[in-house]
């Protein structure tokens, strides 16, 4: 259920704004693609080259949260699913995102932009399990 009341439409739409900022930037500027699973498996295998614009886009990550919170009040998270149902659902998103050879931010926000056929695919399969596992969650 969606809580209208707590909408933050502007919001939002600056956020969405500045992930299609920084993805076109980075494929711009480094002819690489904003998909976070691809970033941090390259520090698994790390190259001098070709690290530290994989650190720095990593800890942009990080610390883009602390310096808004200088400005504006972060939302609570509270998670009410048990751990024994985040760990292997965790667990099973990895997996996809090994065997789709990408994660959601990759295909959904990069690929798609960029028309990729794979990208579309997977994210049509990404969806759809998405929307399978909120029906059998929810609705049964």
């Amino acid at each position: 259920m969606v809580d209208w009341t707590h909408a933050t439409p502007l919001a939002s739409l600056a956020g969405g704004v500045l992930i299609g900022l920084a993805a076109a930037l980075l494929l711009v500027m480094n002819g690489r693609i904003a998909g976070i699973s691809g970033i941090l498996g390259g520090l698994l295998k790390p190259s001098w080259r070709d690290s530290p614009w994989r650190i720095c886009f990593l800890a942009g990550l990080l610390v883009a949260p602390w310096l808004y919170s200088l400005w504006a009040v972060l939302p609570v998270a509270v998670v009410t699913s048990d751990i024994a149902l985040l760990v292997p659902a965790g667990l099973l998103v990895g997996f996809g995102t090994r065997l789709g050879s990408g994660c959601t931010s990759g295909h959904g926000v990069c690929g798609l932009a960029r028309l990729s056929p794979r990208s579309i695919v997977a994210t049509m399969v990404f969806m759809a399990a998405a929307m399978l596992t909120v029906y059998i969650h929810h609705g049964m």
